[in-house]
């Protein structure tokens, strides 16, 4: 078990740099859609196409190898991979974390980390949006936008990390009070329906999720971020891989001998009671 020092610099700026490469490039996602998959329909081709060249940051690089992603783009796509690898083998479990640290959970700890630096960087667009506004009286046409994009992965990957945790709500009055091999028959279901949720989602709402990521659609604002394009593909991103870490839950706490999730405002008489009736049955 790797159990050291937590918080290492290193943590923090490869989450970070995580999210800068992966920010510019679903940014510039339509280069990527152009280059490497273009529509079939002319009018479609134009209208990605002027979409990108509003929103492009760097328009004086040029596209590379002829295309309409540039060198930029490019490190930014090769960034978030060697990022992402970097971050699992450097993260570190600390003291408070839950005691498990196979492949899938170094996983879920990093995106936990990169949650955190969503937070950070959350936290900072509006405090400048408030200083802005009520300061300057010069409000942002685009921090409120900001703010739910950021807001709805951290809502997303948060739930991955809770999954990891365990610190997901759970009611666990009866789970507590039953012997650790009826335990595991709970957890076995609850783990499979999870898995059946989640291949359900993604079954039924890839096709959805593909043809707004395709056609990167935009929000409709002044601001215009592809929320809908992003939003819908996340979900099911995460689902699966919620559902993957609910499996790697399963069988990393199969054989531990006690498992308990309640706290100390649980009623233990009541624990004891619902006990003699399960060992009366």
């Amino acid at each position: 078990m790797q159990q050291v020092r937590s918080g290492t610099l290193v943590e923090w700026l490869v989450p970070l740099a995580f999210i800068l490469c992966g920010g510019w490039v679903v940014w510039h996602m339509p280069a990527f859609t152009l280059d490497f998959y273009p529509p079939d329909d002319p009018s479609q081709f134009d209208k990605l196409s002027a979409l990108f060249n509003r929103v492009d940051v760097s328009p004086g690089l040029g596209g590379l190898f002829g295309g309409f992603s540039d060198v930029v783009d490019w490190l930014a796509l090769i960034g978030i991979p060697v990022f992402a690898i970097v971050g699992v083998r450097t993260v570190r479990r600390a003291g408070m974390e839950f005691e498990s640290w196979k492949p899938a959970d170094r996983l879920a700890v990093f995106i936990g980390r990169v949650t955190m630096m969503l937070i950070v960087i959350l936290t900072g667009v509006m405090l400048y949006e408030v200083l802005l506004r009520y300061v300057f009286e010069a409000p942002t046409l685009w921090a409120n936008e900001m703010s739910l994009w950021l807001a709805g992965f951290v809502f997303l990957c948060a739930g991955l990390y809770a999954m990891q945790q365990r610190s997901h709500i759970r009611i666990v009055l009866l789970y507590d009070a039953v012997p650790r091999w009826l335990q595991r028959i709970f957890d076995t279901i609850s783990t499979a329906l999870i898995v059946v949720f989640a291949f359900f989602l993604v079954y039924g709402g890839y096709g959805e999720a593909f043809d707004k990521f395709y056609r990167w659609e935009t929000f409709g604002t002044a601001f215009d971020p592809p929320i809908p394009a992003t939003m819908k593909p996340m979900v099911l991103l995460i689902v699966s891989l919620v559902a993957l870490q609910a499996v790697v839950n399963l069988i990393s706490d199969w054989n531990k001998e006690e498992v308990h999730y309640g706290g100390e405002d649980l009623d233990e008489e009541e624990i004891e009671r619902i006990k003699a009736q399960v060992a009366g049955k």
